[in-house]
């Protein structure tokens, strides 16, 4: 039997994407449709407190696009700029079908980082967040983060911008920040962090120094409730060792399951892009969107479905020792994220 996961905090999306009903195909992304029912077999869970603006009022999450346009901007690298194309994910597309003006930030954006010693675009992995959210240059960084307005990679996107401040920031590293270090139960380190400002390919990338990571930047959401945080897990390896894939798949299911457990506000959620990316419909370019087998993270039948147990922990959607996801790969965590989304800001902005 899969394991079902209730999400408290988050959609999780989040955390955090099939939330969808009924599937567009998956080379169209679309406006979230309504969710396919349950397979017979396999109990779906309700969220706590699932009343309000998230309630359809019959028991369902309320995955339809926000009223008023809402601000997003994804910090990424090459994985997530693929994710955002029109040729491959369909991301930036179904987000502006569900009513967000999405900017974003790539290689080469943004302020100097006093300690980096560069611009804080060229620095997306794990240890790098503590840089943005709470380093000696993160006040400048996050002014720019929340006043950018414009794309850095080839997406479709609202041409009118509504003004006023991104409200959700959403934030990924790419998929060499799977090679975790360190044991899969390891809890977050204590003391002086040592991943602070390293790169995934540091010996500090270990798996309870990045959670320490993650459970620092709690301090600084808590004082921004006015913005909705949204981690998207790294992509998975094809070329990780087994314990490095082990190493990852438990860490993101902390960040899901975990990690905001006493967390006292609803402005954080997470996405597990890592695990909608380990399983596929029969090869890397099929995918298994709307399918009652495999691993998803989505809205189905109105509740959240988080199964993690149905595939391995290495890159499903992977070519030629190519970890970057396949078109196949993109438009499955596209179809899965943007309902997951859509409910997060609804309960949020209760």
């Amino acid at each position: 039997m899969s394991r079902l996961r209730i999400l408290t905090a988050v959609f999780f999306v989040i955390l955090g994407c099939n939330f969808l009903a009924s599937t567009p195909p998956a080379d169209t992304p679309a406006s979230a449709p309504d969710a396919p029912a349950p397979p017979p077999d396999q109990p779906t869970v309700r969220p706590p407190d699932n009343t309000g603006p998230s309630d359809t009022g019959t028991g369902g999450l309320d995955v339809s696009p926000p009223a008023e346009t809402v601000k997003l901007i994804f910090i990424h690298h090459s994985s997530g700029e693929n994710w955002l194309a029109d040729w491959s994910g369909g991301l930036g597309q179904a987000l502006m079908d569900n009513n967000y003006f999405v900017s974003d930030t790539n290689y080469g954006w943004g302020p100097e980082d006093s300690v980096l010693g560069g611009a804080i675009g060229d620095y997306t992995d794990i240890g790098d967040w503590w840089n943005w959210f709470l380093g000696p240059s993160s006040e400048a960084v996050m002014s720019a983060v929340y006043a950018e307005s414009e794309p850095h990679a080839e997406y479709a996107r609202m041409a009118e911008d509504p003004g006023g401040e991104n409200e959700v920031v959403m934030f990924k590293s790419c998929f060499p920040n799977s090679a975790l270090n360190g044991n899969p139960d390891d809890g977050p380190a204590a003391g002086s962090n040592p991943l602070q400002g390293q790169d995934s390919g540091s010996e500090n990338h270990t798996v309870a120094n990045a959670k320490r990571i993650y459970m620092d930047l709690l301090t600084y959401f808590g004082e921004h409730t006015d913005k909705l945080f949204v981690v998207i897990t790294a992509p998975p390896l094809i070329d990780g060792t087994p314990e490095q894939g082990v190493n990852a798949r438990a860490f993101n299911t902390w960040l899901v399951n975990d990690w905001l457990a006493d967390y006292p506000h609803l402005n954080v959620a997470v996405f597990d892009f890592y695990n909608v990316l380990t399983t596929n419909g029969g090869d890397p370019n099929t995918n298994d969107l709307g399918s009652e087998d495999g691993n998803h993270h989505r809205i189905i039948a109105g509740m959240i479905q988080y199964v993690t147990d149905q595939g391995g922990d290495i890159a499903a959607y992977a070519e030629n020792g190519d970890s970057h996801p396949t078109p196949a790969g993109n438009q499955k965590a596209t179809g899965e994220f943007v309902p997951l989304l859509n409910w997060t800001v609804r309960r949020w902005r209760m």
